[in-house]
């Protein structure tokens, strides 16, 4: 284990027994994965059981090299499953689609459905189908209460009529989570949610957007005309829509960023081995103070951002209800992913040239920490939601 490694096992223990064994079981997975389809890699890690939420006690026994006593809870298991295959070196892309389905999608859908109809979806956690989140439309996404998609009863179902964008992993799942208008004007209850096969007669895929952030997982549009859906279709009551939304935005925002831990963790190993090694004027590289500086930075912010998912985690876990942790989740998220620009900033600097260089020992993704400060909604209107929370009038 690498001094860095050691420096920051921050969380609990379990978790950091999961961590290091779900890193061991997808190393030998990156060299096979390398150059293969999205859905390909996707498959195998899944195998790994990345995507299960019940811990694999209740069927196979505890976790390798974790005590039975000290066995993490379910959503702090996930997390660090999530960060053990990043620090193996998986495609980003394709951790972060994972994380986007475990927190934003699974346990959100497991807490909103009747125990049979989770059942009946409940095989997305051995990977063999692929669940996409629409909600964004064209014209915006986070005022889901100005959407245009319409699901209009008709019979003993409804027909639905419209579009989303900006969907990851649209382009090749199977199941759909789409939101859709059931009400008129700007009630809180006008907003519905509906689980169906992207399959479904009258859906259309549009085709993958190119991408500079996280490329390794395809980002697409849905575009529903006359969509017959059954009644059973319908995820909650008609008019829960806006409840559901507020429960997987709040558990995207409090764990999503989990997928880049991995890649930090990596990054701050990288740039510490480097320093230390290379010549630099006549000493080595990290006898600078303004390197160590960086590099002790670079350490505080991801020791930072993992005591804060955790933490998240620790409290979901605990069964803090996710509605009692928005202002939280939110801020968890604004501060996780600007440190992550902030930790790629730092290894940019260090590294020079050999950050631009793709093939070099040193190259630095811009555009995949930059995205971050947008998914699950933009950080400025995040800010705005939580100064709203602690009492300002402030508005969008």
């Amino acid at each position: 284990m690498s001094a860095v490694d050691r420096l920051l096992r921050s969380g609990p223990a379990g978790a950091e027994a999961v961590v290091d064994a779900y890193r061991d079981r997808a190393l030998p997975l990156v060299e096979q994965l390398a150059g293969k389809g999205f859905r390909d890699q996707w498959a195998a890690l899944a195998g790994l059981g990345v995507l299960r939420l019940d811990p694999p006690e209740t069927e196979t026994g505890p976790e390798p090299g974790a005590a039975a006593d000290a066995a993490p809870g379910p959503v702090t298991r996930s997390l660090a499953m999530i960060e053990g295959i990043g620090l193996a070196g998986v495609d980003p892309g394709v951790v972060y689609a994972m994380a986007s389905q475990v927190f934003g999608m699974e346990y959100p859908l497991r807490a909103a459905l009747p125990a049979e109809a989770w059942r009946a979806v409940a095989r997305i956690q051995d990977g063999g189908e692929l669940l996409c989140h629409a909600l964004t439309e064209r014209k915006g996404g986070s005022d889901p209460l100005s959407m245009d998609t319409v699901a209009r009863r008709d019979g003993d179902g409804y027909v639905l009529d419209g579009a989303k964008t900006f969907i990851t992993a649209a382009p090749v799942a199977d199941l759909a989570l789409v939101f859709a208008r059931t009400g008129e004007g700007r009630s809180p209850f006008s907003l519905s949610a509906f689980l169906f096969p992207v399959a479904t007669p009258g859906v259309t895929r549009a085709d993958a957007f190119a991408k500079t952030a996280l490329p390794g997982v395809p980002m697409g549009e849905l575009v529903f005309d006359g969509v017959r859906l059954p009644a059973g279709g319908l995820v909650g009551g008609e008019g829960s829509g806006l409840a559901l939304l507020t429960s997987t935005t709040t558990w995207e925002r409090a764990l999503l960023l989990g997928y880049a831990l991995g890649p930090m963790r990596r990054t701050l190993r990288r740039l510490t081995d480097w320093a230390t090694e290379r010549g630099h004027f006549g000493r080595r590289m990290g006898a600078s103070h303004q390197v160590a500086s960086r590099i002790s930075d670079m350490a505080l912010v991801l020791h930072r951002s993992r005591t804060l998912l955790y933490g998240m985690a620790a409290r979901l876990d605990a069964g803090t209800p996710p509605r009692r942790l928005s202002a939280e989740a939110a801020l968890t998220k604004i501060s996780v992913s600007e440190d992550y620009v902030r930790l790629t900033e730092h290894a940019t600097a260090l590294s020079g040239v050999r950050a631009f260089i793709a093939d070099s020992e040193l190259p630095a993704d811009l555009h995949s920490p930059m995205a971050a400060l947008t998914y699950a909604g933009p950080n400025d209107l995040l800010r705005i939601g939580v100064a709203r929370e602690f009492g300002l009038p402030v508005e969008n």
